[in-house]
C-alpha cells in the first residue's frame, strides 16, 4: 500500500524509526508499537480507502480482531474525503471523526519574547517533567497507565534523538517543562513536529509558540530541512499559532478514534 498523506507519511517515517512495525495488507496497514500499547496513534490501522457504504462496523470489527487487548480505537484513513452517510456510521459506532489540516513551512517567523528558559530536554528529570505535563493536559481513566504511556514516548522520542534525527524543546518554569515540541527528520528535507503540549496554566503566554519556534529553527539550521511538517485540529488553538508562525495549510488527514475519558492535548 502506497500513502500517499504526508501526515501519515510522517507519522509512519517515525513510528518505524522508533521501533514500530507496519504490517501490509494491500488494502490497509496494521500499525503495532509493542513496548507501548495504550499509544493510540501508535497502535491503529490505516485504510487506503474509505470503506464502501456499510463497512463501517466492518472496519472497526477489524481493529478489535488486530487489537484485541486495546481499550481504544484508531482508524486512519489515507484519503480525507468522507460522505456525510459514512461519517454518521463511524459516528453511530462510537468514534469521533476528525480532520486535522497538515501545515508547512520552509521558514518561521519570530514569535515574541517570552520570560522563561527555552531548551533542548536533556536530563531524566527534563524528560519525567515532560511526562508530567502530558498527564496534567490529556486526561485518562487510569492516571498510572497515562504516566506509563507518557514515559514510553519519551523512550520513543530519546531514541529518535540518539539516532540524530531532531530533539524536544521545552520552555521552563521553575524548573518543570511547561511547554513543550519536538521535530524530527523523517525523510530527506523533511522534519516533523510531534506532540506540541502547554499546561493549562500556562497558556496563551507565547510559550508554545517560542517551544515550536526554536525546535523549528534547530530543524533548519542543524537538521537540513527544508520543509516543516506540523499538524492540527480546525478548531483548537494551536492552528492560529502555528499560522502566525509562517505555517501555511497543505492537505488534510483524517483520523477516527475512540478514546478512554481523554481531553486533546495541541498534537503536532
Amino acid at each position: 500500500m502506497d500513502v500517499t498523506s504526508l501526515g501519515f507519511r510522517t507519522d509512519l517515517a517515525l513510528l518505524t524509526a522508533s521501533g514500530s512495525t507496519v504490517e501490509d495488507r494491500g488494502t490497509h496497514l496494521v500499525v503495532r508499537t509493542p513496548a507501548n500499547p495504550t499509544y493510540y496513534w501508535g497502535n491503529f490501522i490505516l485504510l487506503a480507502e474509505p470503506p464502501v457504504p456499510g463497512g463501517e462496523r466492518e472496519v472497526v470489527g477489524a481493529f478489535r480482531t488486530e487489537f484485541p487487548e486495546a481499550g481504544h480505537v484508531s482508524i486512519g484513513i489515507d484519503h480525507p474525503d468522507l460522505t456525510p452517510e459514512s461519517r454518521a456510521a463511524f459516528e453511530a459506532a462510537g468514534l469521533v471523526v476528525d480532520v486535522a489540516s497538515v501545515l508547512t513551512a520552509s521558514e518561521l517567523r519570530a514569535p515574541r519574547e517570552v520570560e522563561a528558559e527555552v531548551r533542548p530536554l536533556q536530563s531524566e528529570s527534563d524528560w519525567e517533567s515532560r511526562a508530567r505535563l502530558s498527564v496534567a493536559i490529556e486526561e485518562r481513566d487510569d492516571e498510572e497507565s497515562h504516566l506509563r504511556f507518557a514515559r514510553g514516548r519519551n523512550v520513543q522520542e530519546q531514541a529518535l534523538i540518539e539516532a540524530g534525527r531532531g530533539t524536544r524543546f521545552g520552555v521552563l518554569v521553575d524548573d518543570e517543562v511547561v511547554s513543550t515540541a519536538a521535530v524530527f527528520t523523517t525523510e530527506d528535507g523533511v522534519a516533523r513536529f510531534q506532540s506540541v503540549e502547554t499546561h493549562m496554566g500556562h497558556r496563551r503566554k507565547g510559550l508554545a509558540a517560542a517551544a515550536v519556534h526554536a525546535a523549528g529553527r534547530y530543524a533548519l539550521e542543524h537538521l537540513g530541512a527544508r520543509t516543516l511538517v506540523i499538524v492540527a485540529d480546525d478548531d483548537g488553538e494551536a492552528i492560529g499559532i502555528y499560522r502566525r508562525l509562517g505555517f501555511a495549510d497543505t492537505e488534510r488527514q483524517l483520523m477516527l478514534e475512540r478514546r478512554q475519558g481523554t481531553r486533546a492535548s495541541l498534537d503536532g
